[in-house]
């Protein structure tokens, strides 16, 4: 069948082609670096397993090698500027939209250092996919699981913090619901204070982060704003005023999550921030009574949430061992107290279906239902209507749609060389108005947009890696029509 006509960019996408762009920084640097880290990962499951042969072992070794060869290969293509070859039948999801799509491309752009980064990108996770989904023994294995729970547990510090704050703003939940309608209500400052904690997630000083107590929300209303204007400086587009109002006008609502695309290996956390935030909006306002979070069906970008992710990340605030290896100061009974309190609710949260995840929590690697097959395409937002019209519809049923993270963010605006000026709806393309969303997102690759006159022009001089360094960041918002 005929590849899909899709939404026609009016600029390039980005492509290594560019040196000077982070596309290129990822091809020479970042995907070497990241396949080495799979390969030793494969490497010590298989050093584990012939220390401790079975009736199974060695044919789960000799799987092993092969896959370290597989991967091997892609580096070494990389690295020689060879042509992206199809990716072979594995019995995955979404096997067929890579290799129709890569037969669309001429010969000259298909090599990597041509390929336009977003495909290329997303096709370097699902051809590694392959490699594990056509064995035996391997085909549900997360390579990245381990950095993931190593990332969770140093940031134990932060993490308490927060459950502390959390604890303390469900405790006094009915003080916050006073005047909430009133500007610069203590209601409207700690939904600040709870969404800049999920924007930075692990690059968030938490110094900056009031402890949500009632009595210091007061004090804080009379200079609220400047607090606030300090704490999002670097937020070079803030539609954070524009989401609250938004907010204030529904009543029983649902929001979603399509859960992070870090580009950083601080996953544990930023689904930790997640779950602050989404708990933070159906324990202490009278707004939200759901929240469904979308992970991915296979694992994506190293740090992305699988199904298996999120209740594990949950379970393990009950571990009292967990973060205890990793405090930089010794974790009190109070601070154990406070993590167990969190995750008992949070499983009650999902048993009453507050907290939801968009596909069934026992979801295996690829076996992903339509509705959550769509997030590990190559295909950006903006071909929603088009190429996933159920996931469209599905999504429309929601009050909020929250897009956490740099890849979603590359997704919505096609990762193109869009002027920075350009309105965010307008590179939204056809998503523009089908839904309305919040994009969370601190810069790490070149593109954006939405941002005032003078604004590039100042930062390319004053911090000329503001376009991919994290330090910055862009809170955009769009309306449903």
């Amino acid at each position: 069948m005929p590849f899909p006509e899709l939404f026609q960019l009016p600029y390039d996408r980005v492509s290594p082609k560019d040196k000077d762009s982070f596309a290129y920084t990822t091809l020479v640097k970042r995907w070497p670096v990241v396949l080495t880290n799979v390969v030793s990962a494969v490497a010590n499951a298989n050093h584990e397993l012939s220390m401790k042969p079975t009736s199974t072992s060695e044919a789960k070794l000799t799987e092993g090698k092969k896959i370290i060869s597989q991967i091997s290969q892609m580096k070494y293509d990389m690295g020689h500027n060879a042509a992206l070859t199809p990716i072979s039948t594995d019995g995955d999801i979404n096997q067929g939209c890579y290799n129709d799509e890569l037969n669309t491309y001429p010969d000259e752009d298909r090599r990597w250092s041509t390929m336009n980064w977003l495909f290329a990108e997303c096709y370097v996770y699902r051809r590694l996919r392959s490699y594990f989904a056509s064995t035996v023994h391997w085909k549900e294995y997360d390579p990245f699981f381990e950095q993931k729970a190593e990332t969770y547990k140093s940031s134990s510090t932060a993490i308490v913090h927060l459950a502390k704050a959390i604890n303390q703003a469900v405790e006094e939940k009915e003080d916050f619901d006073k005047d909430y309608e009133k500007p610069g209500s203590a209601l409207e400052i700690a939904f600040l204070e709870m969404v800049q904690a999920d924007l930075w997630g692990n690059a968030t000083d938490l110094s900056l982060l009031i402890d949500l107590k009632f009595e210091d929300l007061q004090k804080l209303q009379a200079v609220g704003s400047a607090a606030q204007a300090e704490q999002a400086k670097f937020i070079l587009r803030n539609d954070l005023s524009k989401t609250w109002d938004h907010l204030k006008t529904v009543k029983n609502a649902r929001v979603d999550f399509i859960l992070d695309n870090a580009i950083g290996f601080t996953a544990g956390f930023e689904l930790f921030t997640d779950l602050i935030l989404a708990d933070f909006l159906v324990s202490c306002t009278p707004f939200v009574d759901q929240v469904i979070f979308h992970p991915k069906a296979i694992p994506w970008f190293v740090s992305d949430v699988l199904p298996y992710d999120f209740s594990w990340a949950i379970e393990s605030l009950l571990d009292t061992s967990f973060f205890a290896s990793h405090a930089s100061t010794p974790l009190s009974s109070e601070d154990l107290d406070g993590l167990k309190t969190l995750a008992t609710r949070w499983k009650t949260h999902l048993s009453t279906g507050k907290f939801k995840l968009s596909v069934p929590e026992d979801t295996k690697l690829g076996k992903a239902t339509a509705l959550g097959r769509f997030w590990t395409t190559q295909y950006a937002f903006q071909d929603l209507p088009q190429i996933a019209p159920g996931t469209l519809a599905e999504l429309r049923k929601s009050d909020l749609v929250i897009f956490k993270g740099d890849l979603n963010y590359r997704k919505l605006v096609g990762d193109a060389w869009w002027p920075t000026t350009t309105p965010f709806e307008t590179a939204l393309g056809p998503l523009a108005g089908k839904i309305t969303l919040l994009s969370l997102r601190t810069n790490k690759a070149d593109t954006i947009v939405g941002l005032e006159e003078g604004v590039e022009e100042r930062l390319n001089k004053e911090a000329p890696d503001w376009r991919v360094s994290g330090k910055y960041a862009v809170v955009s918002f769009s309306k449903k029509r």
